[in-house]
């Protein structure tokens, strides 16, 4: 059993910058790739950036250069830093965290977080 707890959100003007957190507890035997979704209201959840326990990162478009992911696998914790925040960036973020234990492979969501940006 994996719990994922999302910490950072809240309300900043356009410009301005937020840190999510993410940290996975419970005992695993490996975290695989982590990443951050978002979903705006009347809108499908869309991937945001996801890393790989290596380091490799995938940023959606949107993105790119203003937003940047990290991760501490000792910590079992990923971050998105958000710089030049935008209203279209007002979302809920979702966590995600791919999870094998030996035998299985599961998908894990954190509660979300609410970023609001305003204008």
């Amino acid at each position: 059993q994996v719990q994922l707890v999302e910490s950072g959100g809240g309300l900043v003007q356009a410009g301005g910058s937020l840190t999510l957190s993410c940290a996975a507890s419970g005992s695993s035997f490996r975290i695989n790739t982590m990443g951050w979704y978002r979903q705006a209201p009347g809108k499908q959840r869309e991937l945001v950036v996801a890393i790989t326990r290596t380091g490799n990162t995938n940023y959606a478009d949107s993105v790119k250069g203003r937003f940047t992911i990290s991760r501490d696998n000792a910590k079992n914790t990923v971050y998105l830093q958000m710089n030049s925040l935008k209203p279209e960036d007002t979302a809920v973020y979702y966590c995600n965290a791919n999870i094998n234990n030996g035998y299985y492979t599961n998908n894990y969501w954190g509660q979300g977080t609410q970023v609001t940006v305003s204008s």
